[in-house]
């Protein structure tokens, strides 16, 4: 059984859940570099880990994990110093190996395909890991610290992950705007989002168990006009929440006028 040597770049929400699973699993978390000291000195002291502001990993590394925000990834991939023999690997769901430079020649993706937020502990039972890797022996690699934490492997190309994530960001970004909008409006009526959690958890089981194509209802897919104006009338105080509605409307009624 190998017990791994890991190391992260980055001590934010993936860095931090990543981490504490490993640990937790019993793999060696070496090194913590972060540019907040507070976080990785927090994290690194949960993991029996040394804390650094410098991107050197040593020689007794054999995974670097780069899971840092997507506008620093390729900046940091650039100053990352590790032996030859070091697998690097980055978190992001929306670049691939294209962004590792030259240097680091052991290189893959290690996408975790869920929503992260700070205080919440997340199930990576059976948690979906999209990989991609720059040769065989990196991907089993990877694959074996996925398996460790409880994690389902995926071998998905660029392209493919590419739009792995943009659904995603249909599915929990978008689908958790209308939330917020839904409770904003709710607030409105003098109560409170509790009260459509039933409905909330509904729509999603059914979505999942019997299909989102299946399972759409309201006035879009009766093209309920009268119902519709009426809604647009309400929200006369948001020209810009008008908009959005008359959007997802028209887009529903289209997309199931041409099924």
């Amino acid at each position: 059984m190998i017990r791994y040597n890991i190391s992260f770049a980055g001590a934010g929400r993936v860095a931090g859940a990543l981490c504490r699973a490993m640990f937790q699993s019993g793999i060696i978390i070496r090194q913590i570099v972060s540019e907040t000291e507070s976080d990785g000195t927090q994290l690194a002291k949960e993991c029996d880990a040394e804390w650094s502001r410098e991107l050197v990993f040593d020689s007794k590394n054999q995974v670097v994990i780069v899971a840092v925000p997507d506008h620093r990834l390729s900046e940091v991939l650039a100053s990352v110093k590790c032996p030859e023999t070091c697998i690097v690997a980055h978190t992001a769901g929306s670049f691939g190996l294209e962004v590792f430079p030259g240097n680091l020649t052991r290189r893959g993706v290690f996408y975790p395909l869920q929503t992260f937020s700070e205080g919440r502990q997340v199930n990576f039972t059976d948690l979906p890991f999209l990989i991609e890797t720059s040769e065989e022996k990196t991907g089993m690699t990877l694959s074996d610290l996925a398996f460790k934490i409880g994690g389902q492997v995926y071998f998905i190309d660029s392209e493919r992950r590419k739009l792995v994530h943009l659904a995603a960001v249909f599915m929990n970004n978008f689908t958790n705007y209308m939330l917020t909008v839904g409770s904003d409006m709710a607030k409105r009526a003098g109560l409170s989002l509790d009260l459509f959690e039933p409905l909330v958890r509904e729509t999603v089981m059914k979505a999942l168990e019997e299909g989102p194509e299946r399972s759409q209802t309201g006035p879009a897919i009766r093209n309920d006009l009268n119902t519709i104006e009426k809604h647009l009338d309400l929200l006369s105080f948001s020209p810009e929440l008008q908009n959005l509605y008359k959007e997802i409307t028209g887009s529903i009624i289209n997309h199931y006028k041409e099924r």
